[in-house]
């Protein structure tokens, strides 16, 4: 049994919570924009300070390790490492696909009633602009079956796990695949944001496992290359 502090930053969300055993005991958290380098440690203080909790008693950090956004999960990653050299804690890194699948496939009543014998995939999905998302497939057991990718979607999409089960599609980056992904076993439906709830039962697995990362060398799971772009009113004529 472990107290975790968990930091999510990998979408437009910035999320964090204090739990104890996997169960929330404390959160804070926005979804109004990438504006995670002002409210990260803000959240944070805020999170020990309006509940008396001193930090110094907390026994790990885990951050989302992504992919997602560049800018977030370097925030987040960055203020991690920062707590756990300072603070003296290990540094669990959760990826922000397999948090989102897990308690999905955990606690699927929430937001999906199957029927008798029926067998459901479970298929977050993080924006990656454009028609593509991060993604991946995962099984009732919230356990993946393929690796994480960044997928450009199409009609055909999914298409050989459709034919065979029903297939939840959720998250921020689900809902423009709507127009796309229309066989009859497609079932839009689930959250369709990151939050560091969905971090927390794997935070604490992990944490009785002691899977820590290396604090000096831990790096966030990109995926993709940055690619930075220039402005259209930037751009010299």
């Amino acid at each position: 049994m472990a107290i975790i502090l968990n930091i999510e930053t990998s979408t437009e969300v910035c999320s964090v919570s204090l739990a104890e055993n996997g169960k929330t005991l404390f959160l804070k958290e926005s979804d109004e924009g990438l504006n995670h380098s002002k409210l990260l440690t803000v959240f944070i203080e805020e999170l020990f300070s309006e509940n008396n909790f001193d930090i110094n008693n907390i026994d790990a950090v885990a951050v989302s390790k992504g992919p997602g956004s560049y800018t977030g999960l370097r925030i987040g990653v960055s203020v991690a490492k920062g707590l756990c050299y300072g603070l003296g804690k290990p540094l669990i890194g959760i990826g922000s696909i397999e948090a989102m699948g897990h308690y999905v496939a955990k606690n699927v009543g929430d937001f999906y009633t199957s029927a008798d014998g029926e067998e459901l995939l479970f298929c977050p999905m993080i924006d990656a602009r454009r028609m593509e998302v991060y993604t991946a497939l995962f099984n009732e057991e919230g356990n993946a079956e393929n690796e994480v990718t960044a997928e450009i979607i199409d009609e055909n999409s999914f298409a050989n796990s459709l034919n065979k089960k029903k297939v939840l599609f959720f998250g921020n980056g689900a809902d423009k695949c709507r127009d796309k992904i229309t066989h009859e076993n497609a079932v839009f439906n689930g959250p369709d944001k990151t939050t560091a709830r969905f971090m927390q039962n794997l935070a604490e697995i992990k944490y009785n496992k002691s899977e820590f990362e290396d604090v000096a060398y831990f790096e966030p799971f990109y995926l993709k290359d940055f690619v930075a772009t220039i402005p259209k009113n930037k751009v010299l004529k």
